[in-house]
C-alpha cells in the first residue's frame, strides 16, 4: 500500500494524513493501520441509525448495517494482529461498561472488541457482566441442587448448570481461546459443580452461597473476553474485583462499597512509570466482606456501581455505560413515537427518573460520579457507536441550560392511591406524624404525596410491595389501622399511573401550562398534581386507561415531530 493510498484512506475516515502518521509511528506497523482504517469506515457506514426512535423500519435497517459492517470489520480485524489502544497515554483514560447481553456470546464479544478498537485514542478499563442469562442459571442451579439429594451425577446434568457449561465451552472454542485460560475457566466451572454440591448436602442456599454461586459468571467472562483481546495482539489483563480490591460491609448480596476500595483499586490499576498501554479488563457486580472475607455482590446496578467506583478512584473524566439505544430518550419508545435521545441529564434528574421507572443508572451506582465532583456518566450506543450518547453529569453547558425545558417523561403504571381525610385534625399538628407513623409500622413506602390542612392523597406502588394475592388483604390491613385508631377516613382507589415530568425548574410554570393544555385538548383527566422536594420533577396521577395517551400527548406538545 503506498502513501497516497493511506492518505486517501485517512481522507475517507475524517482524520488527517498526520495523525494517522503519528499513529502508525507509535505501533510501527502498517498492517494495523489498514485493520484501524476499514474498522472505522465500516462502522462509519453502519452507524446511521436514526435518533427518531420511533421510526422502526429505518431503525431495523440500520441495526442490520450495522450488524453487517461489524462483520466484515471483526473478519480482518481477527485476521491481522491489533494494536493496544492508548498508545502514547501514560494512564487509563476512561472506563467502559458492558452488560450481559453484550457479551452474551462469541458473536457479541467480538463485537464490544470492536467497540474497543474503534477508539484508539483512550486506554480503557473495561467493566464486564456475566454472559447472557449466566447469572439467572446460576441462581436457578443453587436452588434447583437442593433437591438433588447429593447425588453429584444429578448435579451435573441440572439444566442451569448443563446451559452454562455449554455457554463458556462454545463461546472459548469459537474464539481460540489459549490453553492456559481454558484451565482457569474450567476449574471454575468444576468448582461451581461443587458449591452446588455442597447446597445439595447442607441443603440450604443461603445469601451467602448465592453470592458466591453468581460471582462465576463474572470471573468466567472476562477471563475469556481478556484472552480473546489478547489473541488479536491487544495487551490485556483480567483483574478480579474480589482479589483484595473492592472491600465491602458484609450484607453478601447487597454489599455496600467501603471508602478504602478506593485507594486499593488507584493502586491496583494505575499503570507503573515506563509501562506499556494495557486494557484491564475487569469483573463488574463483585467486592469481598470486610470481615468475613466471603464474596459479596453489589446489588441492583452493581456493574454500573463497579465503573462509576473506579473512575472516581483513577481520577477519571467519565465513565460510558453502553447499551442499545442512543443514550437516555425522552420517553418509553415502546410507548410514544419520536423518542429522541437527550444530549444532558443532571445526576438530579437521572436519579428522578431512574425512581419513577425509566432505564437509566441505578442511582446508588451514580453516587460516585456524583461525589467526585469531576467524573460524568455517557451512556453510549452499542449498535451506533459514533452517536454522542447522553452525558449525565454535575452541570448542564450554557448553550444546551438556555434552551432546555423539558428533559424527558415516565409513566409508572398499576398505581395505588390513598386519600386520608380527617377533619378532626384541623388546626392540630402531628397529623402527618400520625400518618407516616402506620406507613412505616406496615412496612410501606410512598411515591408521591399531596398535602391539605386536614388531608393526604399519596400514591402506593403493589408491585414494589406486596405479592399480587396479598394486595387487598393488605390495603385493608392498612385502613383498618387509620380507621379503628380514629385517625383519619382512607378512600383506596387502584389502576392508576404517574405521569412524571423531569425538567427545568426554572421553567415549571411553563411546563404546567403546555402540559395541562395537551391533556385537555385529549380530555385526560388529571386526579393529583405532585412538585418533587428536587423541583426538578412534576407528577401527574391520571387513570392507567389514559397513561399512554397522556405521555403520547405530553411528550408531542415538547417534542413535535
Amino acid at each position: 500500500m503506498n502513501c497516497n493510498a493511506c492518505v486517501r484512506r485517512v481522507r475517507v475516515c475524517g482524520r488527517s494524513a498526520r495523525a494517522l502518521a503519528a499513529h502508525a509511528d507509535a505501533i510501527g506497523a502498517l498492517a494495523v493501520t489498514r485493520v484501524r482504517d476499514t474498522v472505522v469506515m465500516a462502522l462509519a457506514r453502519a452507524s446511521t441509525v436514526t435518533h427518531r426512535v420511533g421510526a422502526r423500519a429505518r431503525d431495523a435497517r440500520a441495526g442490520a448495517a450495522t450488524r453487517r459492517g461489524f462483520v466484515r470489520a471483526r473478519a480482518l480485524a481477527d485476521a491481522t494482529s491489533c494494536a493496544t489502544p492508548g498508545a502514547g497515554l501514560a494512564q487509563h483514560s476512561v472506563v467502559m461498561k458492558f452488560g450481559g447481553s453484550s457479551v452474551a456470546d462469541a458473536e457479541r464479544m467480538r463485537e464490544v472488541a470492536t467497540i474497543v478498537m474503534s477508539f484508539p485514542e483512550e486506554m480503557p478499563v473495561l467493566v464486564l457482566s456475566a454472559m447472557g442469562k449466566t447469572t439467572n442459571n446460576l441462581l436457578m442451579a443453587g436452588e434447583l441442587a437442593l433437591g438433588c439429594g447429593g447425588d453429584s451425577n444429578l448435579i451435573e446434568a441440572l439444566t442451569p448448570l448443563v446451559a452454562v457449561r455449554k455457554l463458556h465451552e462454545d463461546t472459548m472454542e469459537t474464539l481460540g481461546t489459549d490453553a492456559a485460560t481454558r484451565a482457569e475457566v474450567r476449574a471454575l466451572l468444576k468448582k461451581l459443580e461443587q458449591v452446588c454440591t455442597g447446597v445439595s448436602l447442607m441443603q440450604e442456599c443461603t445469601s451467602r452461597t448465592r453470592a458466591l454461586l453468581v460471582s462465576f459468571g463474572e470471573r468466567m467472562s472476562t477471563r475469556i473476553f481478556a484472552s480473546y483481546l489478547r489473541s488479536i495482539g491487544v495487551s490485556a489483563e483480567q483483574v478480579d474485583t474480589t482479589d483484595d480490591l473492592f472491600v465491602t460491609d458484609d450484607v453478601f448480596e447487597n454489599g455496600a462499597i467501603l471508602d478504602e476500595t478506593y485507594e486499593k483499586t488507584k493502586a491496583r490499576l494505575t499503570l507503573k512509570p515506563g509501562q506499556g498501554p494495557v486494557v484491564r479488563v475487569v469483573t463488574g457486580f463483585l467486592g469481598r466482606g470486610i470481615k468475613t472475607g466471603a464474596i459479596c455482590t453489589l446489588g441492583r446496578g452493581g456493574s454500573d456501581l463497579t465503573a462509576t467506583v473506579i473512575g472516581k478512584a483513577l481520577g477519571l473524566r467519565e465513565v460510558q455505560v453502553w447499551k442499545d439505544v442512543d443514550g437516555v430518550l425522552s420517553a418509553d419508545p415502546r410507548e410514544v413515537e419520536g423518542t429522541v435521545p437527550m444530549p444532558f441529564l443532571s445526576f438530579q434528574e437521572a436519579t428522578e427518573l431512574a425512581y419513577f421507572g425509566a432505564q437509566v443508572l441505578h442511582p446508588h451506582s451514580m453516587r460516585p460520579a456524583m461525589d467526585s465532583g469531576k467524573l460524568n456518566v455517557r451512556v453510549k450506543n452499542s449498535y451506533n457507536i459514533r452517536a454522542p450518547g447522553t452525558v449525565i453529569g454535575h452541570r448542564r453547558a450554557e448553550e444546551l441550560h438556555k434552551d432546555w425545558l423539558l428533559t424527558s417523561i415516565v409513566r409508572k403504571k398499576n398505581v395505588t392511591m390513598l386519600d386520608i381525610t380527617s377533619t378532626r385534625m384541623l388546626g392540630q399538628y402531628g397529623f402527618l406524624a400520625k400518618v407516616f407513623s402506620i406507613m412505616a409500622s406496615n412496612g410501606i413506602s410512598v411515591d408521591v404525596v399531596a398535602t391539605s390542612e386536614v388531608s393526604v392523597s399519596l400514591t402506593l406502588d403493589p408491585s414494589k410491595l406486596w405479592e399480587r394475592d396479598l394486595a387487598k388483604e393488605e390495603l385493608e390491613k392498612l385502613k383498618q389501622d387509620f380507621e379503628n385508631d380514629g385517625i383519619a377516613n382512607v378512600a383506596v382507589s387502584s389502576g392508576h399511573s404517574i405521569i412524571s415530568l423531569i425538567g427545568n425548574v426554572e421553567r415549571n410554570n411553563e411546563i404546567m401550562e403546555r402540559a395541562f393544555r395537551a391533556l385537555g385538548a385529549k380530555q385526560i383527566k388529571v386526579k393529583m398534581v405532585s412538585q418533587g422536594a428536587s423541583k426538578t420533577n412534576i407528577s401527574l396521577l391520571v387513570d392507567d386507561s389514559q397513561g399512554a395517551d397522556a405521555a403520547r400527548a405530553i411528550h408531542a406538545e415538547f417534542f413535535p415531530m
